[in-house]
């Protein structure tokens, strides 16, 4: 709450936008607020921030989350507007800043309908490309699996990553299986043997080569890869655990939403899946206590719970639980090449739908020092700063003479609560020396940046054979 209320927070558009849901003119408002209408008028047309005792009197009153006065929405809007706005099919059309800040500010429902029609723009130009190409060969071809992937994301994201009805069921199998570090591959080795029949296995790499864990329905096994570490092993029992006795449960849960393709329907049911999987391995309440205590740190909580980096990583995203709720976190996972293979946010950092991610976060420098953890405080360019922690995992065992299987995990906060995490020890927090990145080169418009692979695609080169700058391009700032 402190930290809301210091960083005066201009919150009209959103509480016009309830006090509309509500069906109330601005003197009911003010009346059952207790504050004057003309007060009310100022904060709705964010001439005044918004105080916090009129912040506590709208949590009172109406019932609503404090952090839905945070600005996440309107920031993931703005992101979105502004990647969207950036393809050349727009150019001309000369939108500012400031004015695609006060879309999304009064209406980025709105911006989210857009969006949407703006994917199925992006998925017919890409279905037009593979029916050419495939014309032009004479012979079929796969489709792209971006979109369901890209549409099970958004799901994710705009339920916070949290999704209580599975938390609370896991929980409560942790509490009936006794569930603790040091004996969870017996006790979970147990639970598919008694309640199911199924026998788990162990087996040779040579054996399954390309594979990690497979369910022999027939046999009545699961056959674990060698090659796992036993905390990933107990992470693939936990899965099909999840699979066995809580497929309705997680169906139900997918079904809530109307997919456009039973790629993104079956994609959102492994999903859940996994996320139940980490729930009962790291039960909420618990590890939630445990996080704080331990201020986040995470290759302690990984000890304690027997549970991966990465997994632990995953696992602190979704603390999301009304009235106990963890630090929110941003989450990515990237290959040595710079591709995003996970990715989530929380709170309002919003990552670029399409490429990777800005080269100066140092996310990517962790390849040359693998497993050590390296911090650093980032700048957007709408001067939001994070707090971020960085350090390569390696996802399955290598053997001599085989290239190692690394990724970076990068995970993140709003610098506000930099302080409840161990690794911000040795930062100078009051004094703050960020360093600026963006969402993408494409979409970064910062001037002279010595990192920059590609100009900006919504602004003009500036061509001059005369003077080369640090930068490889130089573009126009209108």
């Amino acid at each position: 709450m402190a930290d809301m209320v210091a960083k005066k927070i201009f919150a009209g558009p959103r509480i016009r936008r309830l006090r509309r849901e509500w069906g109330l003119s601005q003197s009911q408002m003010a009346a059952e607020l207790g504050f004057s209408t003309s007060y009310l008028n100022l904060v709705e047309r964010n001439q005044r921030p918004v105080s916090a005792q009129f912040l506590l009197r709208l949590a009172e009153v109406y019932d609503v989350e404090l952090t839905a006065f945070a600005g996440t929405d309107e920031a993931r809007a703005f992101a979105d507007l502004s990647e969207i706005l950036a393809d050349p099919m727009f150019k001309g059309i000369g939108l500012s800043r400031a004015e695609m800040q006060d879309m999304a500010d009064a209406a980025p429902r709105a911006v989210e309908a857009f969006s949407l029609v703006y994917k199925s723009l992006q998925q017919a130009r890409q279905s037009a490309t593979e029916l050419s190409t495939q014309v032009a060969q004479r012979e079929g071809g796969e489709s792209d699996s971006s979109f369901p992937v890209d549409e099970v994301r958004d799901f994710i994201h705009d339920r916070k990553n949290y999704f209580p009805e599975l938390d609370e069921a896991a929980e409560s199998l942790h509490e009936e299986l006794g569930l603790q570090r040091d004996d969870a591959f017996m006790v979970l080795s147990g639970r598919l043997d008694e309640e199911h029949g199924i026998r788990v296995r162990i087996m040779p790499h040579e054996v399954m080569p390309e594979t990690l864990r497979h369910f022999d329905l027939h046999r009545r096994q699961l056959l674990v890869n060698e090659m796992l570490d036993n905390g990933t092993r107990i992470f693939q029992l936990a899965l099909q655990i999840a699979l066995l006795e809580f497929k309705p449960m997680i169906q139900r849960v997918g079904d809530a939403h109307t997919w456009q393709t039973e790629e993104a329907s079956r994609l959102v049911r492994m999903s859940l899946a996994n996320y139940f999987a980490g729930a009962l391995l790291m039960p909420y309440r618990r590890f939630l206590s445990d996080a704080k205590a331990l201020k986040y740190d995470i290759e302690h909580l990984g000890r304690r719970y027997g549970t991966s980096f990465e997994q632990v990583c995953h696992r602190l995203t979704t603390l999301q639980r009304p009235g106990e709720r963890g630090v929110s976190f941003f989450f990515i996972r990237i290959d040595k090449a710079g591709n995003v293979s996970k990715r989530f946010s929380a709170g309002r950092f919003h990552f670029s739908r399409f490429g990777g991610t800005c080269p100066l976060w140092r996310v990517h420098d962790t390849f040359s020092t693998p497993g050590r953890i390296d911090t650093q405080i980032i700048q957007m360019p709408d001067d939001t700063r994070y707090f971020s922690v960085a350090r390569t995992v390696r996802r399955v065992g290598a053997r001599y003479g085989q290239p190692d299987q690394q990724l970076a995990i990068g995970l993140g906060c709003d610098i506000a609560y930099a302080r409840e995490l161990v690794y911000s020890k040795g930062h100078d927090l009051e004094n703050i020396d960020a360093t600026p990145v963006g969402p993408n080169c494409r979409l970064c418009e910062r001037p002279s940046c010595p990192q920059r692979a590609n100009p900006p695609i919504n602004r003009s080169l500036i061509l001059d054979d005369r003077s080369r700058g640090v930068s490889a391009y130089r573009f126009s700032l209108e």
